[in-house]
């Protein structure tokens, strides 16, 4: 009895030395050597499983901090651990996490461990400039400033003096910010990059800070064409919802377009939010082509939008085939019974066809194992379910084009 309250007592001793690594892990992006002191420059992981496990939790300390904090432009590095107490093999009989090996692991070395030297580094930044070539240009107006803020999307590659090692401190945000990230192998030639930055006013100097970037495969298609697939794109946090996703996407979209080698673009595995923002891009791109007038439309998917697309904008059959729906969306008077009835019936066709397809090798199964009159029965069953999935389908997709085309109206 005494044995098993005494494990417990030290079992909650020990609970308290578990610390949440998302919270613990303070990012910041600085500027100016007050930054260091404010707290509201400081944003923490959406994850941190990939370094310390699907629990998230380092043990052995209290009160634990984790900073890693950058330099805005070249995003030179600082790294501490903090701790108001930690256990101790010699008392606890337990040992803690070697949180500072997990965190080396994923940051290139180089890293400043003091202050001074940090805020030395900072005084050096003006002399750092984007790399590669200049793509494009545009202003967001910041209404905290009150005024418009420029920013710059550039093309980069590693022949690029000094970018190998600011992308090796880039690509460690995939980590807290990407759940499936992985780093690229960058001595593979057929990576683009692409970065987008802010230009910001210190003492009278034009500065850049970085605010974002992607990564883009190019697969090689027989016999003289690539298809572009996009692999990482990452917005930093403090730069989230104000636009740059769009703008980046778009202008990469841009770059590939006047290339005659490129056959269509596409991605990786795309996360929800990026899908929401490639509809919005897309159909940005497309809706003043010809073969996407609201007569052609309403007379269905056609081969001329296929082509159309992919020969101008090197978009790909099945993404054509999202911004016709959208498009032809806007074109439908929904309240009008046979114009909604035909939309739906379009869109139904499409999503029915996995199913389908999962309803031939059932049948197939079934004459194998079962007599006749079971397998109509079954079928039965399965329709109903099918009926209800393909309606709620359905209208989780108009929903989400919906939203694509208040973005659209906005914009």
């Amino acid at each position: 009895k005494l044995f098993f309250s005494g494990l417990t007592a030290m079992e909650k001793k020990l609970a308290e030395y578990k610390c949440n690594t998302n919270e613990a892990i303070q990012l910041k992006l600085v500027r100016f050597p007050e930054d260091l002191e404010d707290d509201n420059t400081t944003f923490n992981p959406e994850y941190s499983h990939q370094v310390f496990g699907d629990d998230e939790v380092a043990f052995g300390y209290k009160g634990l901090k984790i900073l890693l904090y950058y330099i805005a432009g070249n995003l030179s590095t600082l790294f501490r651990i903090e701790y108001t107490s930690k256990v101790n093999e010699k008392f606890d009989c337990v040992e803690a996490d070697d949180v500072e090996s997990k965190i080396r692991e994923i940051i290139p070395p180089g890293f400043c461990t003091n202050t001074d030297d940090f805020v030395s580094l900072l005084e050096k930044e003006v002399n750092f400039k984007p790399f590669g070539m200049l793509l494009h240009t545009y202003a967001i107006h910041n209404e905290e400033a009150g005024e418009d803020i420029t920013y710059q999307i550039y093309k980069a590659d590693m022949t690029c003096p000094g970018f190998r090692e600011y992308h090796e401190r880039l690509q460690t945000f995939l980590m807290w910010f990407i759940e499936t990230a992985s780093f690229i192998d960058v001595d593979d030639e057929r990576w683009n990059y692409f970065l987008v930055f802010e230009k910001y006013n210190k003492d009278g100097a034009t500065l850049f800070a970085t605010v974002g970037y992607m990564t883009v495969y190019n697969y090689y298609v027989y016999p003289d064409k690539t298809r572009p697939r996009v692999s990482q794109m990452l917005i930093l946090p403090p730069f989230q919802g104000e636009g740059h996703g769009a703008q980046l996407l778009e202008t990469v979209h841009r770059y590939y377009m006047s290339s005659p080698t490129v056959l269509d673009i596409t991605a990786e595995d795309p996360s929800e939010n990026y899908v929401k923002l490639r509809d919005f891009v897309l159909v940005k791109l497309c809706q003043d082509l010809l073969c996407f007038s609201p007569a052609k439309l309403m007379q269905g998917f056609s081969q001329e939008m296929v082509t159309e697309a992919q020969q101008k904008l090197k978009i790909n059959k099945q993404h054509t085939r999202r911004v016709y729906e959208i498009l032809r969306l806007r074109a439908t008077n929904m309240g009008d019974a046979e114009q909604s009835r035909s939309y739906r019936l379009d869109v139904k066709r499409r999503l029915i066809g996995p199913y389908k397809k999962k309803q031939r090798e059932l049948a197939k199964m079934r004459r194998c194992l079962r007599p006749e009159e079971m397998t109509n029965q079954l079928n039965q069953i399965d329709l109903n379910m099918q009926r209800e999935q393909l309606e709620e389908s359905f209208q989780q997709l108009v929903s989400d084009y919906r939203r694509v085309l208040e973005r659209l109206a906005q914009a």
